[in-house]
């Protein structure tokens, strides 16, 4: 008797598991679709900001070169 429950407790937890990994791999199978048209505008769109950062930057960088400059001499 005490087998037959061993084995059966053993199959339950066997079972949990087998449906834990089937949920998980339900998951993966379902397809999931994209825009493409969102993904190049999110792209433009960070082009232009990386863009505007770098023209921040330099002018930025050039002011403080010219102001220390203008200091100094």
């Amino acid at each position: 008797m005490i087998k037959w429950d061993m084995k059966n407790s053993f199959s339950s937890i066997a079972n949990k598991i087998v449906t834990k990994y089937e949920s998980l791999n339900q998951d993966f199978d379902d397809t999931k679709s994209t825009n493409i048209n969102v993904l190049l505008n999110r792209v433009k769109l960070d082009q232009k900001k990386e863009s505007r950062k770098k023209i921040l930057f330099t002018a930025t960088t050039s002011l403080g070169i010219a102001l220390f400059a203008f200091l100094v001499f």
